[in-house]
Protein backbone atom coordinates (compact mmCIF):
# COMPACT_ATOMS: atom_id res chain seq x y z
CA UNK A 1 0.00 0.00 0.00
CA UNK A 2 2.96 2.31 0.52
CA UNK A 3 4.63 1.33 -2.73
CA UNK A 4 7.71 -0.03 -0.97
CA UNK A 5 9.16 -2.82 -3.13
CA UNK A 6 11.30 -4.40 -0.38
CA UNK A 7 11.92 -4.43 3.37
CA UNK A 8 14.69 -1.81 3.20
CA UNK A 9 12.41 0.66 1.42
CA UNK A 10 9.59 -0.12 3.84
CA UNK A 11 11.79 0.59 6.88
CA UNK A 12 13.04 3.83 5.32
CA UNK A 13 9.52 5.05 4.50
CA UNK A 14 8.43 8.23 6.35
CA UNK A 15 5.40 6.38 7.77
CA UNK A 16 7.54 3.64 9.32
CA UNK A 17 8.15 5.44 12.62
CA UNK A 18 4.50 6.35 13.10
CA UNK A 19 3.45 2.79 12.32
CA UNK A 20 5.96 1.44 14.87
CA UNK A 21 4.70 3.91 17.47
CA UNK A 22 1.07 2.90 16.96
CA UNK A 23 1.91 -0.77 17.24
CA UNK A 24 3.96 -0.30 20.42
CA UNK A 25 1.24 1.83 22.06
CA UNK A 26 -1.33 -0.91 21.36
CA UNK A 27 0.95 -3.60 22.79
CA UNK A 28 1.70 -1.55 25.92
CA UNK A 29 -1.99 -0.92 26.55
CA UNK A 30 -2.74 -4.65 26.21
CA UNK A 31 0.12 -5.70 28.49
CA UNK A 32 -0.25 -3.04 31.17
CA UNK A 33 -4.02 -2.56 31.28
CA UNK A 34 -3.53 0.91 32.80
CA UNK A 35 -6.01 2.72 35.00
CA UNK A 36 -5.67 5.71 32.60
CA UNK A 37 -3.60 6.44 29.50
CA UNK A 38 -2.84 9.68 27.62
CA UNK A 39 -0.70 11.29 24.96
CA UNK A 40 1.11 14.37 26.33
CA UNK A 41 2.62 17.39 24.58
CA UNK A 42 3.56 20.96 25.40
CA UNK A 43 3.18 24.12 23.32
CA UNK A 44 6.97 24.30 23.10
CA UNK A 45 7.15 20.90 21.37
CA UNK A 46 8.03 18.40 24.11
CA UNK A 47 5.94 15.26 23.91
CA UNK A 48 5.49 11.81 25.37
CA UNK A 49 4.06 8.98 23.27
CA UNK A 50 2.16 7.48 26.18
CA UNK A 51 1.52 8.42 29.81
CA UNK A 52 0.02 5.59 31.83
CA UNK A 53 -1.30 5.57 35.35
CA UNK A 54 -1.14 2.16 36.99
CA UNK A 55 -1.78 1.51 40.69
CA UNK A 56 -0.94 5.10 41.62
CA UNK A 57 2.26 5.24 39.56
CA UNK A 58 3.00 7.55 36.62
CA UNK A 59 4.89 5.79 33.85
CA UNK A 60 6.00 7.46 30.64
CA UNK A 61 6.48 5.44 27.47
CA UNK A 62 8.47 6.49 24.42
CA UNK A 63 8.45 4.39 21.25
CA UNK A 64 11.71 4.57 19.29
CA UNK A 65 12.49 2.57 16.18
CA UNK A 66 16.18 3.44 16.56
CA UNK A 67 18.92 0.86 17.20
CA UNK A 68 20.26 2.72 20.25
CA UNK A 69 17.75 5.17 21.74
CA UNK A 70 19.15 7.99 23.84
CA UNK A 71 17.81 10.43 26.39
CA UNK A 72 16.13 13.42 24.71
CA UNK A 73 15.15 16.84 25.97
CA UNK A 74 11.46 15.82 25.61
CA UNK A 75 12.09 12.89 27.95
CA UNK A 76 13.79 15.11 30.51
CA UNK A 77 10.94 17.63 30.37
CA UNK A 78 8.31 14.88 30.71
CA UNK A 79 10.11 13.38 33.72
CA UNK A 80 10.09 16.70 35.54
CA UNK A 81 6.83 18.31 34.37
CA UNK A 82 4.76 15.16 34.90
CA UNK A 83 6.59 13.90 37.98
CA UNK A 84 7.04 10.48 36.38
CA UNK A 85 7.99 7.56 38.57
CA UNK A 86 9.72 5.98 35.58
CA UNK A 87 10.06 6.40 31.83
CA UNK A 88 10.46 3.41 29.52
CA UNK A 89 11.77 3.64 25.97
CA UNK A 90 10.60 0.69 23.89
CA UNK A 91 12.63 -0.20 20.82
CA UNK A 92 13.03 -3.13 18.40
CA UNK A 93 16.43 -4.19 19.77
CA UNK A 94 17.34 -7.10 22.01
CA UNK A 95 19.09 -5.57 25.02
CA UNK A 96 17.58 -3.75 28.02
CA UNK A 97 19.70 -0.99 29.55
CA UNK A 98 19.34 2.12 31.73
CA UNK A 99 19.61 5.63 30.29
CA UNK A 100 19.40 7.24 33.73
CA UNK A 101 18.12 6.39 37.20
CA UNK A 102 14.47 6.77 36.07
CA UNK A 103 14.75 5.89 32.37
CA UNK A 104 15.10 2.37 30.96
CA UNK A 105 15.37 1.15 27.37
CA UNK A 106 13.49 -2.12 26.80
CA UNK A 107 13.06 -4.35 23.76
CA UNK A 108 9.46 -4.71 22.62
CA UNK A 109 9.75 -8.47 23.18
CA UNK A 110 9.97 -7.83 26.94
CA UNK A 111 6.28 -6.89 26.91
CA UNK A 112 5.37 -10.40 25.83
CA UNK A 113 7.58 -12.09 28.41
CA UNK A 114 7.19 -9.70 31.33
CA UNK A 115 3.93 -7.90 30.68
CA UNK A 116 3.11 -4.95 32.87
CA UNK A 117 5.92 -5.71 35.33
CA UNK A 118 8.56 -4.51 32.85
CA UNK A 119 6.98 -1.07 32.70
CA UNK A 120 6.32 -0.67 36.38
CA UNK A 121 9.62 -1.43 38.13
CA UNK A 122 9.48 -1.49 41.89
CA UNK A 123 10.18 1.91 43.35
CA UNK A 124 13.57 2.03 44.99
Amino acid sequence: MLGAPDMRDLLMHPKSGASWEGYVVEEVLKAVEPDDAYFWATHSGAELDLLVFKEGRRIGVECKRADAPRLTSSMRIALEDLGLDHLVVIYPGTRAYPLSDRVTVLPLTHLATGGAAVLTPASG
